[in-house]
């Protein structure tokens, strides 16, 4: 996602080089979406797999039309689920999608209707394995019960932390992976961001409440702990986040929005670093569930989370 420029600029030719240079470190799981730069991510991650298909697993998604100023925001009417996946087919330059997610709940549609039509595409060999993103517990049973979700996709950090004794717990009874989206924070958790003035002018994030005013006041404070943690480890707050994040399960698979070199190289290092249980219950206490103040999107984006 932060490869199409939703957290500032970024450069096509060091984003592929990003890619091919994850791929070449062990790096295997690749996660994009339809919604991602209107397309143009699909189209980039497309182009810098080509050559390196079999080493991927490669993971997409379909249904949040935000993007697309519609009033709707989410779409999963079978015809639609159809329709975006052919899409996504020739933006990638693919004959099969490895995980196929449905990236908004589409309230209006059951979503019986909706992986239905989802499994169709499995059993033409057009999709692999199907997922589900920002989804409700009880959606996820339903959805499971129609066909095999093999992911969860939601947001899952230190500052974020609602899912911990809801999806995780459902996940593991299902045998779903979780796959832990901003694991960093959106940025906040690295200590790049101490006032809107580290955002850049267009930056996606200066919309989101948790990023305004007297809300990111107080969310700056969670970094203290953190840095205070890494320094004694020796490692990066960032790498702190990811290693909190990873030792939640290990049906969780955290994945940071790396677009540069530098960034990527720090992020695959944080897999070694062990947090012990003091340190982790140390973190608990600094900064608790209710910890962070203002919601993660804006309304018009929230009521589209099926929680």
């Amino acid at each position: 996602m932060t490869m199409t420029g939703i957290y500032g600029p970024a450069d096509e030719n060091e984003s592929i080089a990003t890619i091919h240079a994850a791929i070449d470190s062990g790096v295997s799981f690749i996660d994009t979406a339809d919604a991602y730069g209107g397309g143009s991510n699909e189209t980039l991650v497309g182009r810098a797999i080509a050559d390196r298909r079999d080493k991927v697993v490669l993971a997409t998604k379909f249904g949040n039309i935000y993007a697309k100023d519609s009033e709707r925001g989410a779409d999963g009417r079978p015809e639609y689920v159809r329709e975006a996946c052919e899409a996504s087919l020739k933006r990638l330059n693919l004959d099969v999608i490895d995980l196929y997610f449905q990236h908004r709940v589409d309230k209006q549609v059951p979503i019986e209707d909706t992986v239905g039509a989802m499994s169709d595409l499995v059993k033409e060999g057009k999709v692999r394995t199907l997922g589900l993103s920002e989804c409700s517990s009880e959606t996820l049973r339903r959805a499971h019960a129609v066909h095999p979700i093999s992911a969860l996709q939601s947001e899952l950090s230190l500052w974020t932390q609602f899912t911990l004794n809801d999806h995780l717990p459902v996940c593991t009874e299902l045998g779903v992976t979780y796959i832990a989206y901003s694991p960093l924070g959106r940025g906040m958790l690295t200590g790049a961001i101490k006032s809107d003035s580290d955002m850049p002018e267009k930056d996606r994030r200066r919309d989101h409440p948790r990023f305004q005013g007297d809300n990111l006041k107080h969310n700056v404070a969670v970094i203290a702990p953190i840095e205070a943690l890494a320094k004694a480890k020796g490692c990066t707050p960032a790498q702190i986040a990811i290693a909190w994040t990873l030792a939640q399960g290990d049906n969780v698979l955290p994945i940071p929005g790396s677009k540069r070199l530098e960034h990527l190289n720090l992020n695959i290092a944080a897999t070694d670093i062990t947090l012990s249980d003091a340190e982790i219950q140390e973190l608990y206490d600094s900064i608790p569930p209710d910890f962070t103040a203002g919601s993660r999107y804006p309304d018009a984006q929230m009521w589209t989370v099926d929680l």
